[in-house]
């Protein structure tokens, strides 16, 4: 059966009230990235950093998921194909929305890991600098997400479902981001449908086959509901 792969990012959790990087006067913009987001920002500042994070864990344990989010796990439950949902988001509102197998590829707030023997386990609701890792001891504890400069997780996997895609996806993203803004060109590679949902163009909507513009909570569910009705990814 059909294969779809789907890349969400920020857009789709925009209207659960969790902010994008442009948010005016969201925690984004009270600081500067490479400040709060960066292996290097980090090792300068891990309390600004750990602060950071404790508030956005407390923004998304608020949240609630959206009608797109719902839609997805709809359409996980009732395609008779696979469906791959690959997330940029750190949040679980794919999850909570009913979601199952969601691959978060830049990590999640849920979870921390050591800098130092690389143990990851379930985060506590705030994060300290001396926060010890359960395995090695050492006061470590960094948030299991990943940050500009690092690798992406799952990558492999991502690859490998991207080569067996009949149609993919890309839902609230900016396409501007590395290597997530290249999986249109791979699925294109190997004869995917390719869909663009978002709120505006992205910097590479030309390149989709098919466009559909509006906010998440909208146009999500719509083609959700055209693609069960049709039975097939085109």
């Amino acid at each position: 059966m059909e294969k779809i792969v789907i890349l969400t990012g920020a857009g789709i959790s925009a209207e659960s009230g969790l902010g994008t990087f442009r948010d005016e006067g969201g925690l984004w913009a009270q600081h500067q990235i490479e400040d709060v987001a960066t292996p290097e920002g980090f090792a300068r500042n891990p309390a600004l950093v750990h602060q950071f994070y404790n508030a956005r864990r407390v923004q998304a344990a608020k949240a609630q998921p959206n009608a797109a989010h719902q839609a997805l796990a709809r359409l996980q439950q009732d395609w008779p194909g696979e469906v791959i949902i690959v997330t940029q988001n750190v949040d679980s509102l794919h999850e909570a929305g009913g979601a199952e197998h969601v691959i978060h590829m830049h990590g999640t707030l849920a979870r921390a890991q050591c800098g130092i023997c690389g143990h990851r386990w379930t985060s506590p609701p705030e994060m300290e600098v001396d926060e010890p890792c359960p395995a090695c001891q050492q006061p470590s504890a960094r948030p299991d997400v990943v940050w500009f400069g690092e690798m992406p997780y799952f990558m492999d996997e991502i690859y490998n479902h991207l080569a067996g895609a009949a149609l993919f996806a890309s839902i609230g993203t900016s396409g501007q981001v590395y290597p997530a803004a290249g999986f249109m060109q791979e699925a294109r590679a190997v004869g995917a449908w390719t869909v663009e949902l978002n709120l505006e163009p992205s910097a590479g909507a030309s390149m989709f086959d098919e466009t559909h513009l509006g906010s998440a909570s909208t146009v999500v569910p719509r083609w959700v509901d055209r693609l069960l009705a049709q039975g097939s990814t085109q």
